[in-house]
């Protein structure tokens, strides 16, 4: 039986609104926001006794007494003596707001004052936030309410169709670096779609992520041994097994000395061992097949004029002794040679101050040795864009740019989403069978390819926008992460349909991208915990508060 807790209070300057109302409730009663309340009300039902349900969810909790001010309470305690144990108590109350997220006869007339107003159930917790009879369902962690006997621990299910498409799709996540624990809240999603639409929804679902940081997601398909009893039953709790990713291939940047952890966080051993297992390659870009991608080094090139363009239209059409070039080193040199002074090889319209600022970012882009010459497949050598059109369905491609300059790291990135869309358009060999439905690309640091101040033409950007907007028809599914979502391009973060938001801080949650967040909500962003999150998805009533286990694969101490 639920247990009444207080009664709504409508007063002159307070009334109930269809929106929300006030109740007053024990000043020793441990309430938290996010908390779901029910109220009984009116009923359409001609039995006598009927009553419908209204459930609210707890936004803001005030303590008032019966002092008219400050003052009166400094008097009363003997003008200030703090060890004054005073002759009577004041009376005093917990006063809280709520809003209306539903009501069991879908009656919105406002509650009236009076009305008794109760902790809900598991069940009726469940009614309220929409989450009773979702379809199609995803784990994406659980909530806990009350306190002592009266607590509520609840698991939560996004619906895919919502989250991987058709009905919506993309995935936003935000926070604070090392405290929002975004990378770790996004694998925890990643490996339930794994495991949930292999076993249940029938579906085939491929990953491809960047590894940005460190050694992070070096180690994906190794169990966690550490993971601790109490997380282990999570996962159970969840229908979930608990293992680590399955079929992972892991992609690291090509050295020209033969040694991959010249370029990677990871150890060498470690990618010995992936070796031996087939299991981990060396990517690198051959001139003659990857020349068309020239334009992805200058994704943070504010090219307004097109200039840098037209010495790429140029450069691949084959014009001047372009078309004779085989090599990386041949093209730098010729190159050189446009740039020169006094050079009347070019068209006149490209000057030669804009071959030299055309060379001084090639220069430095292509000054990397995964810019190489052939393709040793015995060597577990590949062109990373030809084993990313190969991906096979409820695959997991990792690619490891952790160490490239942030030039390198856009090339590569760009490189792969093209690849993608050709695959997904058909632009290929490969029978449309073999290809997986859908592809999820997980982004982290989000800001360096989609932020406000990304030139507007950047390749890169048109890219990511064009996957926000039409991503869901074709199957491409954007996961992405950022510190702060305030500074990413609306037209990406406005076509996300689930959104997660970690700790963060009290300027970021000023900005107009909160302004649909209650007050309280707000605050709470900058006190959350790792391993919690504020999520909306558009199933869900209201902003849920939920909680997730830790990382079912191994962790490594980056350093």
């Amino acid at each position: 039986m639920s247990r009444i807790i207080g009664q709504v209070a409508a007063t002159e300057k307070a009334p109930t609104t269809i929106d929300d109302f006030h109740f007053w409730t024990n000043k020793n009663r441990i309430l938290s926001p996010f908390d779901v309340i029910k109220v009984e009300h009116i009923s359409n039902s001609k039995e006598d006794n009927a009553k419908s349900i209204t459930y609210g969810v707890i936004e803001e909790i005030s303590h008032i007494t019966d002092s008219s001010s400050y003052l009166s309470n400094f008097i009363s305690s003997d003008f200030g003596d703090v060890n004054l144990e005073p002759n009577m108590h004041r009376i005093g109350m917990n006063f809280v707001k709520a809003k209306v997220i539903g009501n069991s006869e879908n009656i919105y007339t406002p509650v009236l004052n009076g009305s008794k107003v109760s902790l809900a159930t598991q069940d009726e917790i469940s009614v309220a936030l929409g989450i009773d009879k979702i379809d199609n369902k995803m784990p994406c962690g659980y909530l806990e309410m009350y306190e002592g006997e009266d607590k509520v621990k609840l698991p939560v299910f996004f619906n895919s169709q919502f989250l991987i498409g058709p009905e919506g799709a993309h995935l936003n996540i935000s926070g604070i670096s090392g405290l929002a624990a975004k990378t770790s809240y996004s694998m925890f999603l990643m490996r339930a779609i794994q495991e949930v639409s292999k076993t249940k929804n029938n579906e085939d679902v491929a990953f491809v992520f960047f590894n940005v940081k460190g050694r992070d997601l070096l180690a994906i398909d190794e169990k966690n041994d550490k993971l601790s009893e109490t997380d282990k039953k999570i996962y159970n709790d969840l229908g979930l097994s608990g293992n680590p990713f399955e079929n992972v291939s892991y992609y690291y940047p090509y050295s020209d000395d033969g040694k991959s952890k010249t370029f990677s966080y990871a150890q060498q051993e470690d990618i010995n061992v992936q070796y031996d297992q087939n299991k981990a390659f060396k990517y690198k870009y051959i001139f003659e097949e990857d020349k068309e991608n020239l334009d992805l080094l200058f994704a943070n090139i504010d090219d307004s004029t097109g200039t840098m363009d037209s010495i790429i239209n140029f450069i691949i059409s084959g014009q001047g002794k372009f078309n004779s070039i085989r090599t990386w080193n041949d093209f730098k040199n010729e190159i050189s040679e446009y740039a020169s002074t006094g050079n009347n090889k070019s068209d006149k319209e490209i000057t030669v101050t804009s071959w030299r600022k055309f060379k001084r970012v090639v220069s430095k882009g292509l000054n990397h040795s995964i810019f190489a010459g052939g393709v040793n497949p015995e060597k577990n050598e590949v062109r990373i864009s030809q084993a990313v059109k190969q991906i096979k369905k409820n695959e997991v491609k990792v690619i490891d740019i952790a160490k490239l300059d942030q030039d390198t790291q856009a090339f590569v990135f760009g490189d792969v989403i093209r690849a993608i869309y050709d695959m997904k358009l058909g632009q290929d060999d490969r029978d449309e069978k073999d290809i997986p439905s859908k592809v999820v690309i997980f982004i982290d640091e989000l800001n360096k390819y989609a932020s406000n101040d990304v030139p507007k033409s950047s390749p890169i950007l048109r890219q990511i926008i064009d996957i926000a907007e039409r991503g869901r028809s074709l199957g491409i599914i954007l996961f992405s992460v950022e510190q702060f979502k305030s500074a990413i391009h609306d037209r990406v973060k406005g076509n996300c349909s689930t959104h997660a938001f970690g700790r963060t801080n009290a300027i970021e949650i000023s900005k107009g991208d909160y302004r649909f967040v209650p007050p309280v909500f707000k605050n709470m962003m900058t006190r959350l915990t790792q391993g919690e999150y504020i999520i909306e998805h558009p199933i869900f009533r209201s902003l849920l508060h939920i909680k997730f286990p830790r990382e079912v694969y191994k962790q490594y101490k980056n350093g």
